[in-house]
């Protein structure tokens, strides 16, 4: 099995059938899904809330909360078993994360995150049906190619973040140019492909059998999905946006 998700890799489920009654279920992950959701948009509310009045406060907790979303990540690719919980504080951390910053978006852009939120639901439950009902198959050349994809756009966004430091703008990633529009669209159309490879990644992993608290890694890893899908309609609207 082959996914784009860092998270939901090759090596996910390595190790992880058992033989007792507590397994993992399609039904089970779909519920944990939905209660890291619910936490990350808890915690996303507060964040949204305090903009309004402290700003620069906010960016602080936006800051903070992007470094312990990543020690969390790491923590919880490692210690599956523990996804319960550090799954948990991850989606509050991405919560925190993505309140702040879209806040800050809607503040220059009245509107865009409400179309964004649409947008990521949309694609969302529109790939689950198309996956469903088997309009979308994720082959073995399809895996590669999305794999592929995210993780050359891995490496340019790293070496983007690395050149940062030293003064370096890579061109038209940022830009609201043609160029830059047409690649915000490609990087959207990855990440929704992702969510084809999570959902048949998920599905193998009930049919082998894992154990029950896969199901908490498997809902963190399509958190995981989700929140870089995501940020990434929110960017490419601002880059319309701007554009008008």
């Amino acid at each position: 099995m082959r996914t784009g998700n860092p998270v939901l890799n090759d090596s996910t489920f390595d190790g992880a059938a058992m033989t007792g009654e507590r397994r993992m279920t399609l039904t089970g992950t779909v519920n944990a899904t939905l209660m890291l959701v619910t936490l990350l948009l808890a915690a996303a509310m507060y964040t949204w809330n305090k903009f309004a009045v402290d700003p620069g406060g906010t960016m602080v907790w936006v800051s903070g909360a992007a470094i312990t979303g990543l020690i969390l990540a790491l923590v919880t690719v490692f210690k599956k078993e523990w996804a319960v919980w550090t799954g948990s504080l991850y989606a509050i951390a991405q919560g925190l994360l993505l309140g702040g910053l879209s806040a800050m978006y809607e503040a220059q852009f009245n509107g865009i995150v409400l179309q964004a939120v649409l947008l990521t639901a949309g694609v969302l439950f529109a790939l689950l049906a198309a996956y469903s009902m088997r309009l979308i198959k994720a082959t073995e050349n399809f895996k590669l190619g999305v794999a592929a994809a995210t993780g050359g756009i891995f490496l340019v966004y790293l070496a983007t973040w690395i050149l940062g430091f030293f003064g370096v703008q890579i061109p038209w990633i940022h830009e609201s140019g043609a160029v830059g529009i047409g690649i915000s669209v490609f990087v959207v159309i990855v990440a929704a492909l992702n969510l084809v490879l999570d959902f048949d990644f998920i599905e193998q992993g009930c049919e082998h059998g894992a154990p029950k608290h896969m199901e908490w890694f498997a809902a963190f890893g399509l958190l995981v999905t989700l929140v870089w899908l995501y940020i990434e309609i929110l960017r490419l609207l601002s880059k319309l946006a701007r554009r008008d």
